[in-house]
């Protein structure tokens, strides 16, 4: 799950500069969006086969079998655009303009996504919006969220407008794009190096099982 999600985040993170666009052409960054989108399903595809396994285990359990449910639902929007994307491509060897964009339906699964998973971590504070830096891979959850709003907003600067035919702001959805990318590849990195991540409910609870046995051993 992690290698997929990294080596997606990774196609998402340099698709987007317009040194790569201007190295490889529009074609071959089209398929790096396509291929990227790929391994976002797979990761997504392997995820909710680790959350489902305990789905009814717990309350947190199922948040994060949806959350993985959804996640995958907006990588197969994403399938879906990117590859329209790498039509056009190469059906116009003239094409100039923005490659692939996050499109509004995979964005809102993301960050549906981003916050059920969120909100199913600890938390501390009086509203919960603190995270709790008790288990490993604590900040995941967060920079996973922030990741998602980085897609939403370059939905939106790269939303088309009717009138120009141009979107709102290139250099904006392009940035974001990466942005959201290296949130991405920060938490897939993080869940190789540790082998745990907070997006599986057995894996949390066997975090939350280490942090106490090296609490009660530094207690003794």
């Amino acid at each position: 799950m992690a290698c997929s999600f990294a080596i997606g985040s990774t196609c998402f993170l340099i698709g987007p500069f317009p040194g790569y666009v201007s190295l490889v052409g529009e074609a071959a960054d089209a398929v790096t969006f396509f291929v990227g989108s790929i391994f976002f399903t797979a990761g997504g595809v392997l995820q909710s086969m680790l959350a489902h396994v305990e789905r009814d285990s717990e309350s947190k359990g199922r948040a994060l079998w949806w959350t993985a449910i959804i996640q995958s639902a907006g990588t197969l929007f994403f399938n879906v655009t990117t590859y329209m994307g790498l039509h056009t491509a190469l059906s116009n060897p003239a094409y100039n303009r923005l490659v692939w964009r996050p499109d509004a339906l995979g964005s809102i699964c993301f960050l549906a996504s981003g916050f059920i998973a969120y909100r199913a971590s600890p938390r501390l504070g009086t509203l919960g919006w603190r995270p709790a830096k008790t288990l490993q891979g604590w900040w995941e959850p967060g920079v996973n969220l922030l990741g998602c709003i980085f897609f939403g907003i370059s939905a939106v600067a790269s939303y088309v407008e009717p009138s120009t035919g141009s979107p709102v702001s290139l250099s904006a959805a392009n940035l974001n794009t990466a942005l959201g990318a290296i949130c991405f590849l920060a938490c897939a990195v993080a869940t190789l190096r540790s082998g745990h991540t907070l997006k599986s409910p057995r894996w949390r609870r066997l975090a939350w099982l280490e942090h106490t046995v090296a609490r009660d051993i530094r207690a003794l």
